[in-house]
């Protein structure tokens, strides 16, 4: 113990960068555990979508339109604890989040976690990291597109 305090009187600069060190190691670790959900990479979330995972973008119906990712369901964050009941049957199935970043579907995931959905994974970069992999997206044609003023003849 003695060589212990006489290392820290020799080197209280490396002993003070240790313990910050350690500090932000526990709050990291802290951080991600009160996050309540896990984050995937597009790759990983690929893998996930193939092997049957729902897919849910948790963006408004506009941004969905204009591109989304195959499969998708779209349920705006708003909206999520109303239509939970609609999701019941994947409680226990596994459950892709989206959003054009990451951050509201990380709390729409918190939200399905807390009440009782057993494998929700948040999108990691949302559908801006999605798209930077140039993976697939597609949109929802709008009502009324292609036809011109006049109505054609």
């Amino acid at each position: 113990m003695s060589r212990w305090l006489e290392f820290i009187q020799h080197h209280p600069m490396l002993t003070s960068a240790a313990i910050l060190l350690a500090i932000v190691a526990v709050v990291l670790e802290v951080r991600h555990r009160l996050k309540g959900a896990s984050a995937l990479s597009p790759a990983e979330a690929v893998r996930l979508i193939n092997s049957g995972a729902l897919v849910v973008d948790v963006r408004p119906a506009e941004a969905f339109a204009a591109g989304h990712i195959i499969d998708a369901r779209n349920i705006a964050d708003k909206e999520l604890s109303e239509q939970a009941d609609t999701l019941k049957k994947y409680r226990e199935k596994p459950v892709l989040l989206y959003c054009d970043n990451g951050g509201a579907s990380a709390a729409a995931a918190r939200l399905l976690k807390s009440l009782g959905f057993a494998k929700v994974v948040n999108l990691q970069g949302g559908l801006a990291a999605w798209r930077q992999e140039n993976l697939p997206v597609v949109t929802v044609p709008v009502k009324g597109a292609g036809k011109g003023k006049g109505g054609g003849k």
